[in-house]
């Protein structure tokens, strides 16, 4: 991994740990209020953008894009903002071994 793309995994690990607090932020407001769909596109253009880092011993084809519903029931909106937390976590510890690999 070259330095710009050091650079670019360690954009990407910061902006994917602030939509968590911002999902946290928007989630205690209760699920009444918000909508799940910027969430879940702003992941997807975060995966298309750690795809293009490189080397990652294939892992990165275990995320898919999420789907951008912003269901009604608050219970459906729980569920897929759980969803989406899971997988911006999955993503942020898979970035941080990529960095690890190559003693970065």
């Amino acid at each position: 991994m070259d330095d710009k793309s050091v650079d670019k995994r360690s954009a990407l690990l910061h902006m994917l740990r602030q939509l968590l607090k911002e999902m946290e932020i928007v989630a205690s407001q209760g699920a009444g209020y918000y909508t799940c769909a910027p969430f879940a596109a702003r992941f997807n253009r975060l995966l298309g953008q750690a795809r293009t880092l490189g080397e990652d011993n294939g892992l990165l084809a275990t995320f898919e894009n999420l789907a951008e519903a912003d269901p009604k029931d608050p219970a459906d909106k729980y569920r897929v903002m759980l969803g989406i937390r899971v997988e911006i976590s999955q993503l942020i510890a898979l970035l941080e071994t990529m960095g690890m690999e190559k003693g970065k």
